[in-house]
């Protein structure tokens, strides 16, 4: 568009302007869009009889057309002297009355109170950057001054956020109220990348300033307004109208399967999180069918977190096997109510046509997939706040094996699921058949809630381990059963636990209530975790299983310099605090070489100690393995299928554990194993109700040295 300004500068200039109408000459040029673009919201704001300053009128035509449609008192200037001059020629004739002066529009001759309402479209914005600021200033002054008590500025603009923070902070100081209409892409432009949306900024003069500002956003012309508290919250509402519009054209131009934006729609009134949408583009080479240009796939509350859907990896497989051009994920957000599938369908109709792939001819039908056609389920039982983690929800859901779950999130990281456990009927006895395995290839049919049966109440499974690197390091106490122990007297031999990190308490009180002689003692940093876990995962602390609330590290070195202490098991299963790091879990204080050193000595001589690594950069993974490996003579490592977990046991003492025999284990070590899981099967002190539901000798099959 080569009679687009080069730079913001040149906007405000009268010089500009001047060589800018000369150059176009009769042709009408629509800044920020015509007439139809702009009648709706236009004619909302100023009535027929009003007395109207058009700002800056160049030679648009939207004067003319709002005349020819009964808007009888209009006052144009501009500071062209060039198109006033064409512009009262042009209308000499047909509209008589349709007044066109040249004004400088920072120091008019109308006297205090004479209009109704003043007229800008893009007028702002040419005078913004002059003066820094300065010029646009002035001119709002002016127009202020010439408006009377109830009169309104309407400005059309691209919303700059030098130029519309210049506008509504002055019309917030003079006690103004300050609306702001977001209406869209401005109108076709030769050059596609022109695609920032057009805004009118409504601003409301009272005869008193009002005490407290009045700032409103509104998606399109009829939109309800959402109040917002702060200049700089509207500011941040703009920008997200103006990143969408530009991804927005970005989408149409062109697929990217490299490229997997997401974006959250919110509710129009409440600005809460509704639903987030990303989008996954097929491979260039794919054999996609000619037909299939676009789908959406709704994933099913409760389940955004699941490797298929909630990982890139995930929905790049769910994508392909889709086979579409352009697929949609959209998942559901906690905290907002959905009808039915067709309700959702209805909601997000339109708003997805926005993102279709080039090339998708006009009234393509647009399948929305999901997964047996359910929305799944999802019920808030608790929230709270954590001084450490901030805030947390306790929910439960129906898991794709149509089993109901309680899980803790954080939702400062709404994609880790931080505890989990399962729930029961304990009339109920549960089939020790009965695991929990998360596919990670097909998606199995959700199911609607539960019905509340009279006199059913509905308990955490302390059998059930949910998180496979728990159940692998519950296997991992094989390697404390010496060779040809009998299993009378494994069941006798005490065993010592130090576990860092409780998270819902599921891992140490399985250890607690199943391990024969089993002694258990938990460091947890934050009182909120132990809160939730007591009050709705049915962690229940007692002499055999001990809480101390502190620092993990202060707490493994005290017991140390103290001396005296010893354990069979040290588990770490702690999570990085810290977002920006490579590894989430533990924080990296706990894999020094020093602090490994103090674990070590804190082991009995049969002691293992067990990590719980999550790494996804591999030059940090592999520092941390050699580190490990330096402490411990002998490191075996299981990693969890489909997640970035892995867990490595550590012995203190390297034993010949024998040649690997045909179920692929060591015998001794097979042999170990089957006697502890005899022994869990036999022991359920406190948990008479619940049967350990785990496979030893599957977990240990996979263990590897590190």
């Amino acid at each position: 568009m080569s009679l687009l300004p080069r730079t913001a500068e040149e906007f405000s200039s009268a010089e500009y302007w001047e060589r800018f109408f000369k150059k176009r000459g009769e042709k009408a040029f629509e800044w920020y869009g015509d007439y139809n673009k702009l009648c709706g919201v236009l004619h909302k704001y100023i009535k027929p009889r009003d007395k109207v300053l058009v700002v800056g009128c160049g030679n648009s035509e939207l004067s003319e057309q709002l005349f020819d449609v009964g808007y009888r008192n209009l006052t144009n200037i501009d500071i062209s002297e060039t198109v006033i001059n064409h512009m009262n020629q042009k209308n000499a004739k047909q509209r008589p009355d349709l007044t066109f002066q040249t004004v400088d529009a920072t120091q008019m001759p109308y006297e205090d109170g004479s209009f109704q309402a003043a007229l800008d479209k893009g007028t702002l914005d040419a005078m913004a950057s002059q003066e820094e600021g300065a010029l646009a200033g002035r001119m709002l002054m002016e127009v202020g001054r010439v408006l009377g008590v109830g009169g309104r500025y309407v400005c059309v603009t691209l919303a700059q956020e030098s130029v519309i923070k210049l506008a509504v902070e002055h019309f917030v100081q003079v006690g103004w109220a300050v609306r702001l209409h977001c209406l869209g892409d401005p109108e076709s432009h030769e050059d596609s990348s022109f695609a920032l949306p057009v805004f009118v900024l409504v601003c409301t003069k009272f005869r008193q300033p009002m005490p407290m500002p009045i700032l409103e956003m509104c998606q399109g012309e009829d939109g309800s307004p959402m109040r917002l508290p702060g200049v700089a919250d509207l500011l941040s509402v703009v920008r997200e109208r103006q990143a969408y519009a530009m991804l927005r054209q970005r989408l149409r131009t062109a697929t990217d399967v490299s490229s997997t934006p997401s974006l959250t729609l919110c509710h129009a009134n409440t600005g809460q999180p509704r639903y987030t949408l990303t989008v996954q583009d097929c491979a260039p080479g794919a054999k996609v069918p000619r037909a299939n240009h676009f789908a959406i796939f709704i994933v099913p509350q409760a389940r955004e977190s699941d490797w298929l859907y909630g990982t890139a990896e995930g929905r790049g497989q769910l994508a392909a096997s889709a086979n579409f051009r352009r697929l949609i994920v959209v998942a559901m957000h906690r905290d907002q109510e959905y009808t039915d599938m067709q309700a959702v369908q209805s909601e997000l109709s339109q708003m997805v046509m926005e993102l279709s792939p080039p090339g998708m001819p006009a009234n393509q039908q647009i399948p929305f997939l999901s997964v047996g056609g359910e929305l799944g389920w999802r019920e808030v039982v608790s929230r709270g706040t954590s001084d450490l983690s901030g805030q947390y929800s306790v929910e439960d859901v129906r898991g794709e094996d149509g089993q109901l779950y309680r899980r803790l999130v954080f939702l400062g990281n709404e994609g880790l699921v931080q505890s989990e456990s399962r729930l029961t009927n304990p009339a109920v006895p549960a089939s020790s058949s009965q695991r929990k395995k998360k596919s990670r290839r097909k998606a199995k049919p959700s199911v609607s809630p539960p019905s509340q049966t009279p006199g059913c109440v509905l308990t955490v499974d302390k059998g059930f381990l949910c998180c496979a690197h728990h159940r692998v390091m519950v296997a991992g106490l094989a390697m404390l059963v010496k060779p040809m122990l009998t299993l009378e007297s494994a069941r006798g031999i005490p065993v010592s636990v130090l576990l860092v990190g409780l998270g819902g308490g599921g891992l140490p009180q399985f250890l607690r209530d199943f391990v024969p002689g089993a002694r258990v003692e938990v460091v947890e940093l934050d009182p909120a975790v132990l809160k939730v876990a007591q009050g709705w995962f049915g962690f229940t602390p007692d002499d055999r299983l001990i809480v101390t609330l502190g620092d993990g590290l202060e707490h493994i070195k005290n017991l140390e310099r103290e001396g005296g202490h010893q354990y069979d098991v040290i588990m770490f299963d702690v999570d990085s605090k810290d977002p920006s790091l490579g590894m989430s879990c533990p924080p990296p204080a706990f894999v020094e070489t020093a602090f490994l050193e103090r674990v070590g000595k804190l082991l009995t001589p049969r002691g293992v100690f067990m990590l719980n690594l999550v790494c996804r950069d591999s030059v940090l993974k592999n520092s941390v393995l050699s580190r490990v490996r330096g402490v411990f003579p002998r490191v075996l490592s299981r990693a969890i299928d489909g997640e970035v977990n892995e867990v490595l046991l550590c012995p203190r003492q390297a034993e010949e554990m024998g040649q690997r025999g045909e179920a692929g284990l060591p015998p001794t070590l097979l042999t170990a194993g089957k006697t502890l899981q005899s022994a869990l099967c036999m022991n359920s002190s406190g948990a008479a109700t619940y049967s350990p539901q785990i496979d030893i000798t599957e977990l240990l099959e996979d263990l590897r040295v590190a």
